[in-house]
């Protein structure tokens, strides 16, 4: 199955990239993300399933959820200049940008091919639109409450599991309900790994690491809300009264600060609070067995096992 999805990945390329060099480094893309084992089409075909589809171009539309995410994945690692061995961050950027606009516009051919209902094209632009406005506040740092950062997040986040869910059922007759229930589910799992993702770059001192990028996320955000001498000079960091190198240089004594400060535990308990929500949507939700357990299984289970 996941073999077909990249044939089609690359059958996409091929419909619309004709210079070879940049059909050759579009395939290496996508046989780098396949690498990833295809969780997001892997959602798409899943919610399908359990809503009852049964379509033979559903492969296609799992494909172009990959093609989607891959383009915004190497747009946010050309944002934060990380993940350096990926094949997107060794070429010149002006290749890489031309690379994402080539991935955008096979996207849109292939969603015109596979348009099935007027709306196809209108709903994907409004998710990814939702899911730029959201990164847009994120590589800008302009969030500085925690409701600011759920919001930014669910935008952000949550619209990318909206999409796979939403090419798995755009060509199906659902309930308004159902809808609803879907993006409030989807909303719930990009918090979850959001800030399961939060927890783990707050303590790691390499280049993604939250406190030297000055990045506000849900546990940074909790200890700049507390009236606390201990972390003032955490928020003399933020306020850029002190610099970097200090930081590197104190470095174990802020990892200490952050094990004592219970903004972890917080993280904790506000991820807790989002699988209890989850767990009542996916609970109401209408949907056909065992496809309804293994997208729970896919997206959020691990995280209730290891609550």
């Amino acid at each position: 199955m996941m073999q077909d999805i990249q044939q089609h990945m690359h059958r996409v390329i091929d419909d619309y990239i004709y210079v070879e060099d940049l059909n050759t480094l579009l395939k290496s893309f996508i046989d780098d993300k396949e690498k990833e084992n295809c969780t997001w089409s892997k959602i798409t075909i899943c919610m399908h399933k359990m809503l009852g589809g049964d379509s033979p171009h559903i492969h296609r539309l799992a494909a172009v959820t990959e093609l989607v995410i891959l383009t915004l994945d190497i747009m946010d690692d050309l944002q934060d200049q990380d993940q350096g061995s990926k094949p997107w961050m060794q070429c010149p950027q002006a290749v890489t940008l031309n690379a994402v606009m080539a991935l955008f516009m096979g996207v849109l051919g292939e969603l015109g091919h596979l348009q099935v209902k007027d709306k196809l094209l209108v709903e994907v632009s409004k998710i990814i639109s939702r899911s730029i406005n959201g990164q847009q506040k994120d590589v800008t740092n302009t969030i500085s409450t925690i409701d600011e950062y759920l919001m930014m997040t669910q935008e952000k986040s949550g619209s990318l599991y909206r999409l796979a869910c939403y090419m798995g059922y755009s060509s199906l007759e659902c309930s308004e309900e159902t809808i609803e229930q879907i993006h409030q589910l989807a909303d719930c799992i990009g918090l979850i790994h959001q800030i399961q993702n939060d927890m783990r770059d707050l303590i790691r001192f390499d280049v993604k690491n939250d406190l030297i990028g000055r990045k506000r996320t849900l546990p940074v955000l909790y200890l700049l809300s507390i009236e606390d001498t201990a972390f003032s000079q955490l928020k003399a960091y933020y306020e850029g009264e002190i610099t970097v190198n200090f930081l590197l240089e104190e470095k174990e004594d802020f990892l200490q600060m952050i094990h004592d400060s219970g903004c972890m535990e917080y993280a904790r308990i506000v991820q807790s609070v989002c699988m209890q929500k989850a767990e009542e949507i996916y609970e109401n939700l209408q949907a056909i067995s065992p496809w309804k357990e293994r997208f729970k299984q896919m997206t959020y289970e691990d995280f209730l096992d290891a609550d």
